[in-house]
């Protein structure tokens, strides 16, 4: 493989790679920050494996309300824990229960464990965040960024894979410059240095002639000419 070859494929790369990171980051971007504001729905982490395998840790989880009185055994829900540091709780629900001031509780468990959680959570408010669909491994990107590590040489590394495919398309540039002088060198060789300058002049004459003839044949749609 030539230089010019290794250098077109690394700039492809670098440009797919870019492209990649540029396109994920806005669509994580929609669905976290947008989406909600959008749609009304809410997204959360998933922590712990406590819902394995349906939800894997670092799953985000998307949830929309529904009426707090439409929920049942199995409805997977996001709730705030009744207990410690009342944290969001995602888990299935197992029994439900009416309170005598009307209100709804549930009794939830998480698909790994071996039993139910350890308390009755009385549902707030007239409505209850139900899970929809999860979006795997979006949270563990998030966690990451959050680093102070990524924090600190993300944005240096951004810059750098942005100078790598600018770099890449001025070395493209440059090679196909290259390419037209390996033009004339050839005719150079093979006939005659003195032809190949002739050449060059000539062409460079009948260029705006030619754009001219090739524009009006265009406008007036004459195929032959």
């Amino acid at each position: 493989m030539t230089m010019h070859q290794l250098r077109t494929a690394a700039v492809r790369t670098g440009s797919i790679l870019l492209t990649l990171v540029l396109v994920g980051s806005v669509l994580a971007f929609a669905l976290i920050a947008l989406g909600p504001h959008v749609f009304g729905y809410r997204t959360s982490t998933m922590l712990t494996g406590s819902m394995e395998p349906g939800i894997k840790p670092g799953d985000v989880v998307l949830t929309a309300p529904r009426p707090a009185e439409d929920v049942k055994v199995g409805d997977v829900i996001s709730y705030h824990i009744p207990v410690e540091d009342h944290r969001v709780e995602t888990h299935r629900i197992v029994e439900v229960k009416h309170t005598k001031g009307g209100k709804i509780a549930v009794r939830t468990r998480g698909d790994a464990n071996d039993g139910n959680d350890p308390w009755v959570a009385v549902l707030d408010g007239d409505t209850v965040w139900e899970m929809q669909f999860t979006v795997p491994y979006v949270g563990q990107v998030i966690r990451a960024l959050r680093t102070p590590f990524a924090q600190k040489y993300l944005f240096w590394g951004a810059l750098g894979l942005c100078l790598v495919v600018g770099m890449g398309m001025i070395w493209g540039r440059r090679e196909t410059e290259d390419d037209y002088d390996t033009a004339l060198d050839t005719i150079a060789d093979e006939l005659d240095p003195s032809y190949a300058l002739t050449f060059a002049r000539n062409w460079l004459e009948l260029a705006p002639l030619r754009i001219t003839r090739t524009l009006s044949a265009v406008e007036t749609r004459d195929a032959e000419a």
